[in-house]
């Protein structure tokens, strides 16, 4: 069974503890790899080595850090089919939808700010008397990147590349729940010339090595997607030390359908609805959660939303006509059911269940 490892100062190393979590397919419940329980030491060792090599780092010419990102993003298109096919077995998603958006937008991410990097703006003011007031644009130091599990390289890619294309180094803790891309992230920073210490990645969960990095003296800003209690725990720690904070928490999108919308076509309000609801499963921090509909149009678009959550083909992830995988975790598959549960015994009728049998373990 493979063994993940941390990524620190250009190096796969083990967590010094020596203690691993289960990395669970979602898809099958079997276990498939073991991921680092890091705690605070390794946070501590990812920390050092990423201010050690930030002021040569922030040093470097933009040119020079643009290359570097687009030589990142060429790596990930060359390994695309490796990539797509870890993020379907890591999060249960159809392996298409991780082929077609996923995997491709994190070349993106490093493309876009390789670009954005080569081309500065500063604020000039003519304060009068004489004086005139400027903004500089430097990078600030060692940024700590905590992202979450539903669009695990994408979204950790996304802080990655601004971070590091401004100069600053960084220190990522990819959730636990689907480490595997982050890992292979790692296997690809050398080759595409990132200095030892610029990226690093910490695996383990929230509270040990997640906490410690937030916490931490020497990292002066946090980058957070995930849910809303965490995001204020983290603000209540951080704000003390004066970290810089971008969080990016939950939230129960409205998808609104007005009387006069066009309902019926690929492209109406009834089938964007469906998209919007059950793409990744419903698993993305902008899906309409929440559907509300004019009364005069309410049994129309009920009638159409369950025949095309009826219609969904529910499936192996790995298979390319899935269009419904498996739910990332089992606690978020209890979270679920408790949702549908509580809606049981509110009243509400339940117009649609799927049922699902696994695959046969992977080889």
């Amino acid at each position: 069974m493979e063994k993940i490892s941390n990524f620190i100062n250009g190096r796969a190393v083990a967590p010094r503890a020596g203690r691993y979590l289960d990395n669970v397919e979602p898809a099958t419940g079997l276990i498939y790899s073991r991921v680092p329980d890091s705690g605070p030491e390794d946070i501590n060792d990812a920390v050092a080595a990423a201010a050690s090599a930030f002021p040569a780092w922030a040093a470097t010419p933009a040119a020079d850090r643009a290359r570097i990102l687009n030589r990142l993003a060429d790596l990930i298109d060359a390994n695309l089919d490796r990539f797509v096919r870890a993020e379907s077995i890591d999060t249960g998603k159809p392996i298409t939808l991780a082929r077609a958006v996923d995997i491709p937008r994190c070349a993106t991410n490093f493309r876009f700010f390789a670009a954005a990097c080569t081309q500065s703006a500063s604020e000039f003011h003519d304060a009068e008397g004489g004086v005139f007031s400027y903004t500089l644009r430097r990078p600030r130091g060692v940024a700590g990147l905590i992202s979450p599990w539903n669009l695990p390289l994408y979204l950790l890619t996304w802080k990655i590349a601004p971070a590091i294309a401004s100069g600053n180094t960084c220190v990522c803790k990819p959730s636990e729940v689907t480490p595997m891309t982050a890992f292979m992230l790692g296997e690809l920073l050398n080759e595409a010339g990132v200095p030892p210490g610029v990226v690093n990645v910490v695996h383990g969960s929230g509270p040990a090595a997640g906490g410690a990095l937030v916490t931490h003296p020497d990292v002066p800003a946090i980058s957070f997607t995930g849910s809303t209690n965490v995001g204020r725990w983290i603000a209540h720690h951080a704000g003390p030390m004066l970290k810089r904070l971008s969080l990016e928490l939950g939230g129960k999108n409205p998808f609104v359908i007005f009387d006069d919308a066009e309902l019926d076509g690929e492209q109406g309000a009834i089938a964007t609805a469906a998209r919007a609801a059950f793409t990744n499963q419903g698993q993305i921090c902008l899906c309409g959660s929440r559907l509300l509909v004019h009364r005069s149009i309410f049994d129309r678009v009920l009638t159409g939303l369950v025949d095309r959550a009826c219609a969904l083909k529910v499936g192996d992830p790995l298979d390319d006509s899935t269009q419904f995988g498996a739910l990332t975790s089992a606690p978020h598959l209890d979270k679920v059911a408790s949702y549908v549960k509580l809606a049981r015994e509110l009243g509400a009728t339940i117009h649609c269940c799927l049922l699902y049998t696994s695959p046969s373990p992977r080889d």
